[in-house]
């Protein structure tokens, strides 16, 4: 068959009748099939009548331009199903489950005669996968905190809805970006920690210290640092899994911030790439490697006491960080030129460097140019590193994260030294 011959039959009016009897009757297999998982309550009918409900709405559909003959069907229906659930709850029962598939099975037909057929098989898969989703529904709400559901809520609301009401032009003169742009970075640094957060906390949540490692750096390399750091042992081998957890985790954040890049601000990509993917990879081949390497130990559980980043203050705490670091920015550019950057991008770089590092992507600085705003989030990514190997050696046990403080340095320095070099 060809593609012209296929596309013929699908345009058919008889095979868009047996498509839609076909899909009403399966749909109405597949709630019989959930009613009989439980104590039978009041139903309607299954398969045919949910294969008649589909082909009168086909029916209803195709004979009236006007649509009145549907609508008149459709609300006869709702004025049937409205009798049958009062029936319901006079014998005590509540479920409407069965009352929505039908007005669902109805639209079938026009669905099928005014949108794409894919449509129609989404709709039918949809309602298929919500009638299977019970044992995955209990589970969730057992393992998930609800809290979180409302975060997530208001977390799309934010940025699914005020998102694109945001002006894309300056307000202010003094400040170098548009409120789109600085809550668009918002958005987009929330939903990375919030992948690895979800990951970290309930996709592997016993997970081994190696693994910790990465996804905390996918989440903040610096709080996974610190929270190693802190964890103490006496088998060697364990110790040699912590540090090269720790160490995980800072190739993680080379990573996590080009991805950053690739999304908000792909012309860094020619100046960061090569560096941020050499030390990334770099780090976490090395430490792959040598985690091979390492011999049998008692098995660990990697723990990070990851704080859900989607929350609304730490979002609006990161917004108004953004707006001070673009202000900051540009400030010491006008006064103090590239080597002022370069002075405040280090000394950026023993705080929280996201906010600066996205100020430089979604700003717009006229007195620098592109490889030299790449070369200051080089260089605070560097000094991040020394920072974390700070809080090693005065959180953790000193002699046995010796490893781990010796190779952030050393990446510290690297890091830095290839960022002077670009910015030079």
């Amino acid at each position: 068959m060809n593609a012209d011959l296929i596309q013929s039959i699908l345009d058919q009016a008889w095979f868009r009748f047996v498509l839609v009897g076909v899909l009403g009757f399966l749909t109405g297999l597949e709630f019989r099939d959930y009613l009989g998982s439980k104590p039978r309550p009041l139903s309607m009918g299954t398969a045919r009548t949910y294969t008649f409900i589909a082909l009168l709405g086909f029916i209803l559909h195709l004979l009236d331009a006007d649509q009145r003959l549907y609508l008149g069907g459709l609300l006869a229906l709702v004025v049937w199903t409205g009798l049958f659930y009062h029936h319901k709850l006079v014998q005590g029962q509540h479920g409407i489950l069965g009352l929505l598939i039908a007005l669902l099975v109805y639209s079938y037909g026009a669905v099928i005669q005014t949108l794409p057929l894919w449509f129609l098989v989404l709709e039918f898969v949809s309602i298929v996968f919500v009638l299977n989703a019970r044992p995955l529904t209990h589970r969730l709400t057992e393992i998930v905190d609800r809290r979180e559901w409302m975060t997530l809520a208001k977390f799309l609301l934010l940025a699914a809805v005020i998102l694109p009401l945001m002006p894309d032009a300056p307000i202010l003169k003094p400040l170098p970006s548009t409120p789109f742009r600085i809550w668009e970075a918002v958005v987009a640094i929330s939903a990375i920690s919030y992948l690895g957060y979800i990951l970290q906390r309930y996709v592997f949540p016993h997970q081994g210290y190696l693994l910790t490692g990465l996804l905390g750096g996918l989440y903040s390399s610096t709080a996974t640092t610190l929270v190693l750091a802190r964890k103490r042992h006496t088998d060697e081998t364990v110790l040699a899994r912590l540090n090269l957890a720790i160490l995980a985790a800072t190739g993680m954040m080379y990573l996590r911030l080009l991805v950053l890049v690739l999304i908000l601000n792909p012309a860094f990509l020619t100046a960061l790439a090569a560096p941020f993917l050499i030390l990334g990879l770099g780090t976490l081949g090395a430490c792959l490697w040598r985690q091979r390497r390492l011999a049998p130990g008692p098995p660990t559980v990697g723990e990070t006491e990851a704080r859900n980043p989607l929350e609304l203050g730490t979002a609006f705490l990161f917004a108004a960080l953004f707006v001070l670091m673009l202000l900051l920015s540009k400030l010491v550019l006008q006064h103090y030129g590239n080597a002022g950057l370069q002075v405040l991008s280090f000394l950026v770089g023993f705080t929280d460097i996201d906010p600066f590092v996205l100020s430089l992507l979604k700003g717009t600085f006229a007195a620098a140019s592109t490889t030299q705003l790449a070369a200051a989030i080089v260089i605070s990514a560097g000094s991040n590193n020394l920072l974390k190997a700070l809080y090693v050696a005065l959180a953790g046990d000193r002699r046995g994260n010796r490893p781990a403080i010796a190779g952030l340095v050393v990446l510290g320095g690297i890091t830095l030294a290839i960022g002077l070099f670009m910015g030079c």
